[in-house]
Formats: C-alpha cells, structure tokens, sequence
C-alpha cells in the first residue's frame, strides 16, 4: 500500500479492526481505516464475514459521499467480496479482486461442509463480478480458470512482494544472544515459521527429523507459529522421541522472526498446497537458504539448486536429505541464498510489484466499470 501510494495513487483501505490500532491513520500517502466490528451475533467463519462485510460496505458508501467517489475498488479475496460487489454494482466503478487462494484448493479438490460451499460460492461470485483478476502466481491463475471458468485473457499474475532492506540491518547486529535462546553454539537451527495446519506440511518436517539427525545429530528445530495443528505436531514429535529437538515458539513477533531468520542454517517450507509462498520468500530476502515442497506457487522462485533446494511433496525422506544437503555444503548454500537475493532486488521489490499494479489499475479504469445485469 505504501509504495502505490508512492506511485501517485490516492489509497483508502478499509479493513476491521480486529488486531487494534487506531481507527483511521495515514500511512505515508495512504489512509487506513479500522472499522469497530462486533463478532457478537453467532455462525461460524463464514457468517462473521457477511456481518463485517455489511459495516465495510456501509462505511464505503459514506466515504463515497465523502470524498466524492472512487476510480476503482480493489478487493482482496473472498472475505471482502461482498461489500466490493455491492460498492461496484451501486456505483458502477472498475472492480479489481486479487485472488490469493481458493477453497477448494485448499480442501485438496473437495469442498466438505456446507461453510466451505458457501466461501466457493462467494469466490466464484467475486471472479464473476470483478472487472479484471490478479493472481500472484501462475499456479494459482490456473486454479482460479479451473474452479471457476474464467478466460485466461482476465486475469493478470502479480506476485507478492518483500522488503528486503528491512534484513539488512541485522547483518551488522549481534545475534548471539537470540540464538542462544534456541540452539546451544554447535547446534545447527532448522526454521519453519508460517501457520500451522495441514496444508502447510509442519507435520512432515517431524517426520523427516529422525533422518536428519540420524545423519547430522546436532540440529534444532524451531518451529514459529499458531494453529489447530500445534498440540498434534508437539504430540507426534514426542512419541518420536525428539520433544528436546523442537523448540516450538508458538506466536513470535516480526523482530523475533527475523532475528531467527538471521541466525537460522536452513528455512524449511514443507507445504502440501501454497498458492504462493510469502514466508518463504521473506526467509530468501533475509539470505536464509531455503528447503521447500516443489508445489503450487513455490515452485516458480524456489529453483532448484540455484535459488533454493525443492523436494518431493508429501515426502519426508526427499525433504530429509534436502536439509542434509544444505547443512552439510554451507558454501552451496549460501551461494543459493545470494541467487535467491539477487532475484529478489530484480523482481520481487515491493517498488516494481506496485509499478506493474498501476498498469493493471490503469487498464482496468480505461475499461470502465463493465457492471453485469
């Protein structure tokens, strides 16, 4: 957001406030606002959206009225979709939607439970209603014509971004200390951070412990994050035997983060379905060579045996000997890690990302606001 608005677009972002922070701020050019929700009022996942969406579309229109309306919406998934359609159809401007992932994909092709029809159903309305798509990798650009039946010809692929600088100023820090909260010196730190559930794949890096550290014993894992899947993942490490060789962390601050990324050997992203892979991403910003499942959008930065190492999804001796590789050839590794930097400098900025989404933004107001009857 940031750096569109450093492109001479005037940003308004509504988003809840769930997380605190003050209700309305400026954020270099852009204003944020964060809107007072209540989850009081019963349902699940889905109905909790549809309530917030009411109060954001709400709060829109009387910033329209405000301000004096708006060149484009740009949505981002299905969460905010409704009080982007409806902004769309009454005011009749560009709508943009930014797919990050989809229902399906995540259920691996299935859709379960009534909620989970439910959150398809306002996917493929959003895909239906939108001017134009994004989505931030081609895997997911696939998907997206695949469950939902829309033309290649709409959808454009912009990938996240990361702020690589924001890592540069731990180089020249001493981590000492931050890593002795982890690992004793000889020790070598295996890092994961990233939510815990299935998808993300944290249950086959257990499993792929007991090989690596039958080859190299002197290994740690930490393991940063929250999710349903924690208490199964501490479970399953101690019927292996190995609880002192998890350091689960749970929730950790973003200084806490990258310091470990800063003193961590290896990053391991293990995912079973990751329609991009922000995390990992992030770990090669901060020089941190990287293991990851060659699967949905890591598949398109994480090169194998130039960027990073990919392995075998859903396969815990392939990701065995990917760490194995990267602990035991240290010069490897770091050359893969300035190779995965210097493509970020060339094509994961968050200055070129906004660039190639003001093109997109201007294209799509060119077009008009293209409203179905």
């Amino acid at each position: 957001m940031p750096h569109l608005a450093a492109q001479g677009v005037e940003v308004h972002l509504l988003t809840p406030r769930w997380a605190g922070g003050p209700e309305q701020e400026q954020v270099g050019a852009a204003m944020v606002y964060r809107l007072v929700s209540s989850l009081e009022g019963g349902g699940d996942y889905y109905q909790t959206a549809r309530r917030v969406n009411r109060l954001i579309e709400q709060h829109s229109h009387e910033l329209w009225d405000e301000l004096g309306g708006f060149d484009l919406i740009h949505a981002h998934d299905w969460l905010v979709g409704f009080a982007a359609c409806g902004l769309h159809r009454r005011r009749a401007i560009p709508l943009l939607a930014t797919i990050h992932a989809t229902e399906r994909g995540r259920g691996g092709g299935a859709l379960e439970g009534e909620m989970q029809r439910a959150i398809h159903d306002a996917e493929w309305w959003l895909c239906y209603e939108a001017s134009r798509l994004v989505c931030t990798s081609r895997f997911m650009a696939d998907e997206v014509q695949r469950f939902f039946q829309v033309p290649a010809d709409v959808i454009e692929i912009i990938p996240n971004g990361v702020n690589a600088d924001r890592w540069s100023a731990l180089r020249a820090e001493d981590l000492h200390s931050s890593r002795e909260r982890f690992a004793q010196p000889e020790e070598k730190i295996v890092f994961y951070v990233g939510r815990l559930v299935w998808e993300k794949g944290v249950h086959i890096l257990v499993d792929a412990a007991p090989e690596i550290l039958a080859h190299y014993p002197a290994v740690k894992f930490v393991v940063a994050g929250t999710g349903p899947e924690e208490e199964a993942l501490r479970r399953r490490a101690a019927e292996l035997g190995l609880g002192d060789r998890f350091h689960f962390t749970g929730f950790i601050p973003d200084e806490d983060r990258d310091r470990l990324f800063g003193v961590a050997d290896c990053a391991v992203f293990p995912s079973l379905y990751e329609p991009f892979g922000i995390v990992a991403l992030e770990a090669m910003g901060a020089r941190v060579p990287v293991v990851a499942s060659e699967v949905g959008g890591l598949r398109e930065f994480v090169r194998h045996a130039e960027t990073g190492i990919s392995v075998y999804p859903n396969d815990a001796s392939s990701l065995a000997q990917g760490v194995l590789q990267t602990l035991a050839h240290p010069e490897w590794a770091a050359q893969r890690a300035e190779n995965a930097y210097g493509m970020i400098q060339q094509e994961y900025r968050w200055e070129r990302i906004a660039q190639r989404t003001l093109q997109v933004y201007r294209r799509v107001v060119g077009q008009g606001a293209a409203v179905s009857v």
